[in-house]
């Protein structure tokens, strides 16, 4: 079916036609998204930028004979982060996905982002790319951004969002102010949940377990839960090597993802399951659901419940459109301290999937919503190629808007780069992550088995680190304070800014000596802390 669309356009380019970044007030990063369709479009990001101008000889919009628009841009800039968004209404036809795509004057075309479009409203479009080479002209509508800029908004963001700023004040025991004090203060722990998948070659493995142990505060099991690996004959249900490994987790205090009830994929589901059919499969997935919830419940912080339910329905067709959601119901009246998540791939990755836009996803807790169940968390995976920062952004602040905590559940880079590439890459998809408002947790798919990983490994089997493995600890380093030495002011106080988590301090005057402990937590502004000696 031929459509019409009318596009309002919403497009920074502000920056790109300037010789220099340097005499400009730089960009701050805009957070802005939306998820419901419109009556009236808001105002453009970045007020339109140049793009308010782009009715004029140097910048054309283009209609093509394939009822698409170009919006043609000449010399964009190389070595440069592009953010873009835009309004979207159709005219005369039912919803539509519309996808963006950038094709260069060297003749690449990438997919840089995509909008479920509806009739009768408008729909906000928001998404990406960079471009590391100049091009005389590109068919889209940007807000550039220099590589120094996206990282001053990535830390402006953190030091926002990920720290807080304390102020100890120091008195004796009859209330008066001590000035000269020496302080020392240490973070004992991160509140931000940063984590890997493990696997059960952790068990009778000191070396495995220590090394994971002091990176990371949350983990996930990689395949020991999911059905084929409890249940891979009829009726011959084994919980041995999970049980062990919640032992490591509980006594290490390591908060830990319950992955995963179901998975939608035919290539993961029991054959003996697949065989089943009417009754007799109704009667097996019950069976599972409240095997696994009773044994473990209060015990995972999170369940994906239906793994993977936007790119494959297998329950579904075999039971009824409303499987997935009964399993929710399920699992909500059999643990309900621990969290629903949705788990799906390439809502993040890129926009060349069309089963798993953000819109389609959307789409998706709302039909949850609408059956009762209030959908407590999302997950995205992160199987990542080539990963497109202003993309994940632009994804991460759509989903954002739901007010749901987001995590990346499945963090990696494809096996088919070598591994100094798999590092950079996954420095960009963590710094993202981490800078992102929206994002509560991340978890890493790096789980050591005896030959190897899934697509990425942070060490070898002798746990000497590769090259992913050093900015996993760099960026830990990084996002942890140090150790803080200081003495208080005139008025008995000392301020410091650290990331959230917990801490001890030592104080020491004269003869007198206090250890305590207090706590950084997201919502303080300030906090302020009465310590006597």
């Amino acid at each position: 079916m031929k459509c019409q669309y009318l596009f309002l356009l919403i497009i920074g380019l502000f920056l790109s036609i300037l010789p220099s970044f340097a005499s400009y007030e730089e960009p701050i990063y805009d957070h802005s998204a939306y998820t419901e369709c419109k009556s009236v479009p808001e105002d453009a990001l970045y007020n339109g930028g140049i793009m308010k101008d782009y009715r004029t000889n140097e910048n054309k919009v283009i209609r093509s004979e394939t009822n698409s628009y170009n919006f043609v841009l000449n010399n964009l800039s190389g070595d440069t982060i592009y953010s873009f968004s835009s309004w979207i209404r159709i005219l005369d036809a039912d919803s539509a996905v519309m996808k963006a795509s950038l094709k260069t004057d060297d003749g690449t075309v990438k997919c840089v982002g995509n909008v479920i479009a509806r009739p009768g409203c408008w729909s906000f479009l928001k998404g990406g790319f960079v471009l590391d080479l100049p091009s005389s002209y590109g068919l889209l509508y940007l807000q550039p951004f220099t590589y120094q800029q996206w990282k001053k908004n990535q830390q402006d963001a953190i030091d926002k969002g990920r720290k807080c700023t304390a102020i100890i004040h120091i008195s004796d025991v009859q209330g008066e102010r001590v000035p000269g004090a020496s302080i020392i203060i240490e973070q004992l722990s991160r509140d931000f949940p940063f984590g890997s998948a493990i696997t059960k070659t952790i068990l009778g493995n000191p070396a495995y377990q220590t090394w994971f142990k002091e990176r990371f505060n949350a983990a996930v099991f990689e395949d020991e839960l999911k059905w084929y690996s409890t249940e891979n004959q009829q009726g011959v249900v084994n919980y041995t090597i999970p049980d062990q490994m919640l032992e490591f987790v509980r006594k290490n205090q390591i908060i830990t993802r319950g992955h995963n009830i179901f998975w939608e994929d035919p290539r993961y589901i029991p054959s003996w399951v697949q065989n089943l059919t009417g009754p007799d499969l109704k009667s097996a997935v019950t069976s599972r659901i409240q095997s696994l919830m009773n044994k473990y419940k209060n015990e995972f912080i999170h369940w994906d419940v239906d793994n993977e339910m936007l790119h494959y329905d297998f329950y579904e067709r075999r039971l009824g459109i409303n499987t997935s959601l009964e399993f929710f119901q399920t699992a909500q009246q059999l643990d309900p301290l621990a969290k629903l998540f949705m788990n799906d791939y390439n809502v993040v990755e890129t926009c060349y999937d069309m089963n798993s836009t953000v819109d389609a996803y959307i789409s998706k807790l709302r039909d949850l919503k609408q059956g009762g169940i209030f959908m407590d968390g999302i997950g995205l995976e992160g199987h990542f190629t080539v990963p497109n920062p202003p993309l994940i952004r632009a994804v991460l602040d759509k989903l954002a808007t739901l007010k749901l905590p987001i995590w990346l559940t499945e963090v990696d880079i494809s096996k088919n780069l070598d591994k100094e590439t798999q590092a950079r890459y996954l420095e960009m998809v963590l710094r993202e992550g981490f800078s992102h408002p929206g994002v509560n947790g991340i978890m890493l798919w790096t789980g050591l088995h005896s030959n190897g990983c899934y697509q990425m490994c942070l060490t070898d089997n002798d746990f000497h680190n590769l090259p992913a493995g050093d900015i996993v600890d760099n960026l830990l380093k990084e996002w942890q304070t140090g150790v803080v030495h200081g003495e208080t002011d005139e008025h008995g106080s000392f301020s410091f800014s650290g990331f959230l988590g917990e801490y001890k301090i030592n104080v020491n005057f004269g003869n007198r000596t206090t250890n305590s402990t207090f706590s950084l937590y997201r919502g303080d502004d300030t906090r302020h802390l009465n310590i006597h000696l």
